[in-house]
């Protein structure tokens, strides 16, 4: 059984839920479905600790709901978010069974297809704090490139504006594709969709070069390991 730490926001969540399930009937068939366990916050008091620069009291809030899932019985938790990664080193100290981090099947997915010099897309924590690209390239040796202040503000926006609240708006898909295009002129190979609702937003349609969906990417892992599970 895993355990899901979502609600950050919901709407990438209910992906999550998705395609964890999807992957499960498809291997075992019939009418199976996944054991899962899922912990929802309200979005609105992580994102005011997350402005506030309150990473302890945010960490506090997760190594709880993580502590209360494996009580419950879950083998493995999942983060459902890339930002809140910022805290997988604190959540994992707090539990005994595995994190399973995002970063890692989205790394491997980029190695295998080839690629070293790899684009990121996220929040600006995301971008631009080492807890997510510190681990891309010192565990996984890739080169990883953020785009430029304004870019990043503009990526940013979109998610905090727009796709946690559900707004898919033809105007930022456009203004992504611009975003995307610049970090190809600047190198990338690939591009990582490195917020969970990004992928409400775009598809590799939207690019000249591989999308890495790290929602897409979390949620097979957290399949992969309950298939392993007899």
């Amino acid at each position: 059984m895993v355990g899901l730490i979502g609600g950050m926001s919901w709407e990438s969540s209910a992906q999550y839920y998705r395609l964890i399930n999807e992957q499960v009937r498809e291997a075992r068939g019939g009418v199976h479905s996944a054991r899962l366990l899922m912990w929802s916050f309200d979005f609105a008091q992580i994102e005011a600790l997350q402005a506030a620069g309150d990473w302890d009291g945010a960490g506090t809030l997760l190594v709880d709901a993580a502590q209360r899932l494996e009580l419950a019985g879950a083998s493995a938790v999942v983060i459902c978010t890339n930002t809140m990664h910022r805290l997988a080193d604190t959540v994992q100290a707090a539990i005994d069974v595995p994190l399973l981090h995002i970063a890692d099947p989205t790394a491997t997915a980029v190695k295998a297809a080839g690629i070293q010099r790899i684009g990121l897309l996220g929040t600006a924590f995301t971008m631009e704090q080492a807890f997510y690209t510190g681990r891309l390239e010192r565990q996984h040796g890739l080169q990883v490139v953020v785009p430029d202040a304004a870019d990043r503000a503009l990526v940013h926006r979109v998610i905090y504006e727009e796709l946690v609240r559900g707004h898919v708006l033809p105007a930022s898909r456009e203004a992504y594709r611009g975003v995307m295009r610049r970090l190809v002129q600047r190198g990338a190979q690939g591009i990582i969709l490195g917020c969970t609702e990004i992928m409400l937003l775009v598809t590799d349609e939207d690019a000249s070069v591989p999308l890495f969906d790290t929602t897409a990417l979390h949620a097979q892992a957290a399949a992969q390991h309950l298939l392993a599970q007899r």
